[in-house]
């Protein structure tokens, strides 16, 4: 029996060590994301994609195998750069000439050569398993991503921005209802659209045709807009909250508020932050013993409901989301951009 009691103990020492270890891991990440709000000189992408994903996966994240895999597209990229120019003659040529260097490699077979014999990297696939990450936040991760060679919505411009980041250029990240794509902007084009999930380069119309997207989503910046360095940190504030969530589904919504209100102060117009916020107060009105409380708490509630309908966010079904990502492949010749066709590799 004595002996029992010290194995309970010794397994709930562990176990309480083991829960601890992680819950520092996810206020180191959020502590991370916060200096690159606070210091524009500290913003590394890569980074912080790694650190949200690394506290859910309580530490055993290879960044070292990771950071591997990216030097090696980077490098590809590189060599493509160098052996390939564009027909394209515009000031900013450099800067679009590694844009399309990294939407090959992710979307083209690329032959490459490694001691004297050629190899072909493959390009990136979409995964239609666990697409939501319903079933693990794993399947929206960028290390899944490198790991499998498959990936989604939010890994796939994930990627194409870290890369983009070590090619010492910029690239936006967008949003649309459930969906995440990259905008860049040239001399000669202007704003144009990159498409990881089908390889193509979309026009807004595409966009428009989900059927969710509100004109007021448009001009509050709810949905296509090209979001700065700081709105791409929100993103991240808000997948570690729900990463958060993911591991402790029991929480009393203390350290998921603190990302969301930081989210949102980074991007106010952010309607995932914005409707995470609402959700974590509705499920602590539903725990709230005190009848007065709660009333006073749900009157804020339908404020905030408010508020996030009239900037114009809407929320997307989900089969219809996939039906919509569908259609970008079966009516390619009606949504894709054809100036940007012009723009050939020699």
């Amino acid at each position: 029996m004595k002996k029992y009691l010290i194995y309970c103990i010794l397994f709930f020492s562990c176990f309480c060590t083991t829960a601890q270890k992680q819950e520092k891991l996810f206020e180191q990440s959020y502590a991370l994301l916060d200096s690159m709000l606070e210091d524009k000189t500290a913003f590394n992408f890569k980074k912080a994609v790694f650190s949200t994903e690394n506290a859910y996966l309580n530490g055993k994240l290879d960044t070292r195998a990771l950071n591997k895999n990216i030097a090696f597209y980077t490098n590809l990229a590189k060599s493509i750069v160098a052996s390939k120019t564009l027909v394209y003659g515009e000031k900013d040529r450099e800067t679009v000439n590694k844009w399309f260097s990294i939407f090959q490699v992710m979307c083209d077979t690329v032959p490459f050569y490694l001691k004297e014999r050629q190899y072909i990297s493959k390009p990136f696939g979409y995964d239609f398993t666990d697409v939501f990450g319903h079933q693990s936040k794993e399947s929206l991760f960028v290390s899944k991503l490198l790991t499998n060679h498959k990936g989604n919505c939010r890994s796939l411009p994930y990627l194409y921005k870290i890369l983009a980041e070590e090619l010492g250029v910029d690239a936006n990240l967008a949003l649309a209802p459930n969906h995440v794509y990259i905008k860049h902007k040239s001399e000669r084009h202007g704003w144009y659209n990159t498409e990881l999930t089908s390889g193509i380069f979309p026009i807004d119309a595409w966009i428009m045709a989900s059927g969710f997207v509100h004109v007021d989503a448009i001009t509050n910046g709810v949905y296509m807009k090209a979001l700065d360095n700081k709105e791409s940190i929100a993103l991240l504030l808000v997948d570690l909250a729900n990463n958060y969530n993911a591991i402790y589904p029991e929480n009393d919504g203390t350290f998921v508020l603190k990302c969301a209100e930081t989210a949102i102060k980074a991007y106010p117009h952010f309607g995932t932050a914005l409707i995470l916020r609402a959700e974590t107060h509705k499920k602590q009105i539903e725990e709230e013993k005190d009848n007065q409380v709660a009333s006073k708490r749900f009157t804020l509630l339908e404020k905030e409901y408010q508020h996030i309908h009239e900037i114009g966010y809407r929320n997307m079904p989900e089969q219809m989301y996939l039906n919509w990502l569908v259609s970008l492949k079966t009516e390619r010749n009606k949504y894709e951009n054809k100036n940007l066709n012009t723009i050939n590799k020699k």
